[in-house]
């Protein structure tokens, strides 16, 4: 299976599992010109920018050790346009990722990280 369908197939996993926990999607794969977010919700009373990592095995590690430095970087900017483009700046926010593990068949595990990063200043802006 493909990377891109890989993924897609893991986005839609996470946004129903999110779903499930009670959060309200809100956009899915939003883009704009410093990045994408694969998944924006409403958790509550917190808006929650959502990195969503599928892998089809662990040889490489965690799903959620991908979203390193750089990465968070570019979600924390684009998350930052969006607040700003949306005038959300009374909400609360946070930065999760969701880990998909698949045998390309099914789905074998989601694993939810709140908080997985947060934004305090230390990107530069």
């Amino acid at each position: 299976m493909d990377n891109r369908i890989l993924g897609e197939k893991g986005e839609k996993a996470a946004a129903e599992y999110l779903e499930n926990k009670g959060y309200r999607i809100i956009e899915r794969n939003y883009k704009c010109k410093l990045g994408e977010i694969d998944i924006i919700a409403a958790d509550n009373d917190t808006i929650a920018f959502i990195e969503v990592k599928t892998r089809s095995s662990d040889n490489f590690g965690q799903p959620g050790e991908a979203v390193n430095y750089y990465k968070q970087r570019k979600i924390v900017q684009t998350a930052l346009s969006y607040i700003c483009d949306k005038n959300l700046f009374d909400w609360m926010s946070r930065f999760d990722v969701v880990e998909v593990i698949t045998d390309n068949e099914r789905i074998i595990d989601i694993n939810l990280i709140k908080n997985a990063f947060e934004y305090s200043g230390k990107y530069g802006y």
